[in-house]
């Protein structure tokens, strides 16, 4: 036998993300690709962590998390389903309900260890989050793809087509990942397109794995609506969330997964096996965070990047871009078609070249298809590029001074 690498390491390419990021921090670039997030962190957040480290919070905690952080968890997923209206039991027990993760990430790779078997499908929708279909495939699970219908010309949001959905379901469908606000398109799924969601589960008892990391990125008229909180999805909803964007500390690795009773303790013994614990001193900033930051702080925040989505809007267009405006989240899909290069990979790096902003490739947000004669069909990103615009005003000044320039 020689050495070698699995099945899986081959098909595996670096995140067109990080192939972005990488290249921009070569050429000193603003760097709109990554969503790292770098406005400041709220006072009270670093100081509770700064605080925890002196105290000597720094070895590991309970799996689960520390008690204050569950607490504030539950007590804020409580008031998310006493504003939806839903009716059924409100309360969220803490000690059986509620796990502390490494970001969502590690609460989906637990969640998919505990829930899903090799050669089980679970649907996620296109435009995706590319690390929720590599959780899935890591593990030999089957993503399949639902695409969402692209907004017609002087049109926004995606839509989403029920019937669609229905069809993509087999026997061998044991689930859905549903992103809202999401990343790369900024779609805030409807209460109708949720509802809708929860039906086609029900029907055919699937687990419903929610990524709401984006929750409080919510713009205009759209409203932020959690599946945990529909009428009879509680059992088959685990809600994933978290406060790297929330409380700008995409580093510290900090989230939380909420689930029912009967799967929690599961998935956090996979969590357990692959990651331990959330960094301590980090998991009693956040618990800062969540207690002592009011509906105001919230506020602000979707103020704040409402402005920010503005001025990228305004650039894009006076770059020739046609963006597509989102209702949450902080990234822009906008038209590359008038950017040099064939790819989307090539169009990202055209810009970065003439302009010194970097953007991701719209083709790591999309999947390849077989089209006739075995032939494959041009992806559906080829023509996009996502750009981040959670940054410094001096650096989003910066990279909207560029685009205009163009």
């Amino acid at each position: 036998m020689m050495l070698g690498l699995s099945e899986l390491a081959p098909r595996v390419l670096q995140s067109e993300i990080r192939a972005m990021s990488v290249a921009c921090d070569a050429v000193g670039g603003v760097n709109l690709a990554q969503g790292v997030c770098d406005t400041e962190v709220p006072e009270v957040v670093a100081e509770a962590a700064q605080r925890a480290i002196r105290d000597g919070h720094n070895i590991y905690t309970r799996l689960d998390g520390i008690a204050p952080l569950r607490r504030a968890i539950a007590e804020k997923v409580e008031g998310t389903l006493a504003a939806s209206g839903s009716g059924g039991r409100q309360s969220v027990d803490p000690e059986g309900e509620v796990l502390v993760t490494c970001g969502v990430s590690g609460g989906l790779h637990a969640a998919a260890m505990a829930l899903f078997d090799p050669g089980d499908e679970v649907l996620v929708f296109e435009p995706f989050y590319g690390y929720h279909v590599g959780t899935l495939r890591s593990m030999r699970v089957a993503p399949v793809i639902v695409p969402m219908e692209a907004p017609a010309e002087g049109a926004t949001g995606w839509g989403l087509d029920l019937e669609r959905v229905r069809a993509a379901v087999t026997v061998r469908t044991k689930g859905m990942i549903v992103n809202t606000p999401s990343n790369p398109a900024g779609k805030v799924f409807t209460r109708a397109e949720l509802e809708g969601l929860a039906e086609i589960a029900r029907e055919h008892d699937l687990f419903v794995l929610t990524d709401e990391i984006y929750e409080y990125f919510v713009y205009g008229e759209a409203e932020h609506v959690s599946p945990f909180a529909l009428p009879g999805m509680r059992e088959r909803t685990v809600l994933m969330s978290g406060f790297s964007k929330t409380f700008s500390v995409t580093g510290w690795r900090v989230g939380y997964l909420v689930a029912d009773e009967r799967w929690l303790p599961s998935i956090g013994y996979f969590h357990d096996l692959t990651y331990v614990c959330a960094p301590a001193p980090f998991q009693y900033g956040c618990a800062a965070g969540l207690e002592g930051l009011g509906r105001t702080f919230y506020a602000k925040l979707a103020l704040e990047h409402e402005r920010k989505r503005a001025m990228l809007v305004e650039a894009l267009r006076a770059a020739g871009m046609r963006p597509d405006v989102p209702d949450g989240a902080y990234y822009i899909l906008a038209d590359a078609s008038g950017i040099a290069g064939e790819t989307a990979a090539e169009k990202a790096r055209s810009l970065l070249a003439a302009t010194g902003v970097a953007a991701v490739a719209g083709s790591a947000f999309f999947a390849q298809r077989a089209g006739e004669r075995g032939l494959e069909q041009r992806n559906r990103g080829e023509d996009l590029l996502r750009f981040c615009f959670a940054k410094k005003d001096v650096d989003l000044d910066e990279a909207c001074r560029r685009l205009r320039a163009m």
